[in-house]
């Protein structure tokens, strides 16, 4: 899943969590997924309505995507297991002793992720990964 589309990353979060619930076998991304998926039971009903994967999550509504809320957070894993961009793995192990538990952390991270991609895409510009990292930071104290 280098470059999926919409549908593509939609269908295999919903893939993910149906293996999971059935017991299935999951590969090791769809395990990691199923494990994010756990972490947000507000998500569980929507990712077993087969009319979700066609629904529009626009920001005017006030809500969150839950698609992009669990891929932000899939990206974040795998910078996380490769320290990338590096001085991310040390920031977040700070920030999570700070908030008290992992997902919080993740969280923390994500709101930077999501700002340095908004201010990357607002510059038309590659995203700063010194101010992914610095912000991380900041949030750790």
């Amino acid at each position: 899943m280098f470059n999926p589309s919409r549908d593509q990353a939609r269908q295999f979060f919903t893939e993910a969590w149906r293996k999971r619930s059935a017991g299935e076998v999951l590969t090791p991304l769809e395990h990691i997924a199923a494990d994010l998926i756990e972490l947000h039971p507000e998500y569980h009903a929507l990712l077993e309505d087969a009319d979700a994967l066609s629904r529009e999550f626009a920001p005017e509504d006030g809500g969150v995507n839950p698609f992009l809320h669990l891929s932000l957070h899939l990206a974040i894993e795998e910078q996380l297991s490769i320290d990338q961009p590096p001085g991310l793995r040390a920031a977040f192990t700070r920030c999570q002793l700070r908030r008290g538990n992992r997902h919080d952390a993740l969280h923390d991270v994500l709101e930077c992720l999501g700002e340095t991609v908004f201010n990357a895409q607002r510059n038309q510009a590659p995203p700063d990964a010194m101010a992914y990292v610095d912000c991380v930071r900041r949030r750790a104290g």
